[in-house]
C-alpha cells in the first residue's frame, strides 16, 4: 500500500537490537541491498548489534538501547536506532550548554532520548523506513518517540546526523532544527595533488610538503587489508593504536575490544583495514 495510506502502526520500544531480526531491521534499514546496490554500513543490523554484544553500548556506558519498530499489516515497515542516554558523551554534537542551562534552572536534563549512531558523525538515515512507507513510518517513529519521554518524563528527544529530508520533516511535525557545523573537504575538479597545492597559501603549501616529506621517509609498508585477509593479530595491533589514541587529550575510546572480533565475524567484508608496518611489524593503523 503506498506510503502506508490507510494503514494501522503499531509502534513498539524494544529491549535491545537483539530483540528485533536481522532480516525485518535491514528490510527497513537497506532495502537497497536486495538490488545489490551499496549500503550505509552503520545503520545495518550487524553493526548496531556488534555494539550492543560488545558491551560498547547498555549496561554502564549512558547508552542504553530501546530501538524503535513500528509494524504494519503483518511486518517492519519502520525502524530507528534509539537510545536512553545519561550524558552527552560519543555524539560529536555538543549540547552541554544546554544540559547546563536545564539544570541551573532547576529542571533535569537527563537521561534524554537520542536517535543515533553512536559514535558515529556522519549523516544518513536515522528514520529507516520500507519501500513505500517513508512518510507513514517516518511519522509513526516520531511519534512513538515523543510518546516515550512523555511517559517516561524524559526532558527531550534528539536526532542526530540525519538528513536532510529527515530534518525537513521532522520540522513539519514540530521538531526544533539545530544548525551546527562540520569541517569537510571537497575535490573542487583538482586534476591531481599538485592542483590542490596550487590552490593553497605558500605557508600552507610548505607545511603539507614537509609533512609528505616525513611520511614518505617513513622506510615501512603501507598493508590494505579486507576479508579474509584481516586476522586476530591485525585487530590486535589497531586496538592498541584506537586505544593510545583514544585517550590522548579529551579523547575517550568508546568501543571495547570484543567490538572488534564481532566486526571480524559478520562485517569483515566490508571493512578496509590499513596497517603501516616497520620491520614486520605494525606501527599505524587506520579502518575504513
Amino acid at each position: 500500500m503506498p506510503d502506508g495510506t490507510g494503514a494501522e502502526i503499531e509502534v513498539s520500544l524494544l529491549t535491545g537490537f537483539s530483540a528485533v531480526a536481522p532480516q525485518d531491521w535491514d528490510s527497513c534499514a537497506c532495502p537497497e541491498a536486495a538490488a545489490g546496490r551499496p549500503v550505509d554500513p552503520f545503520t545495518t543490523h550487524r553493526f548496531l548489534l556488534a555494539l550492543e554484544r560488545s558491551g560498547s553500548v547498555g549496561p554502564g556506558t549512558g547508552w542504553d538501547p530501546r530501538p524503535l519498530v513500528a509494524r504494519a499489516e503483518g511486518r517492519v515497515v519502520a525502524v530507528a536506532p534509539l537510545f536512553v542516554k545519561s550524558h552527552s558523551q560519543g555524539e560529536y554534537i555538543f549540547d552541554h550548554g544546554w544540559a547546563d542551562a536545564l539544570e541551573r534552572a532547576g529542571g533535569r536534563y537527563y537521561p534524554k532520548l537520542q536517535i543515533a549512531v553512536p559514535f558515529t558523525p556522519a549523516t544518513g538515515r536515522r528514520f529507516l523506513t520500507a519501500p513505500g512507507w517513508e512518510t507513514a513510518g517516518r511519522a509513526a517513529l516520531v511519534e512513538g518517540a515523543v510518546q516515550v519521554a512523555a511517559q517516561a518524563r524524559l526532558s527531550s528527544v534528539h536526532v542526530t546526523f540525519c538528513t536532510e529530508a529527515e530534518a525537513t520533516a521532522g520540522e513539519a511535525m514540530g521538531l526544533l532544527h539545530r544548525v551546527t557545523q562540520q569541517y569537510h573537504w571537497e575535490n573542487r575538479g583538482y586534476a591531481d595533488f599538485g592542483d590542490f597545492l596550487a590552490a593553497l597559501s605558500s605557508r600552507k603549501r610548505k607545511t603539507i610538503r614537509k609533512e609528505r616529506e616525513v611520511a614518505q621517509g617513513f622506510g615501512g609498508t603501507i598493508r590494505r587489508l579486507t576479508g579474509g585477509d584481516i586476522r586476530p593479530e591485525h585487530w590486535d595491533a589497531f586496538w592498541r593504536f584506537y586505544q593510545d589514541t583514544g585517550s590522548r587529550k579529551w579523547g575517550r575510546p568508546y568501543l571495547t575490544r570484543a567490538f572488534f572480533d564481532e566486526l571480524h565475524e559478520t562485517m569483515r567484508d566490508d571493512v578496509l583495514l590499513v596497517l603501516a608496518e616497520r620491520g614486520g611489524r605494525p606501527v599505524a593503523g587506520a579502518l575504513n
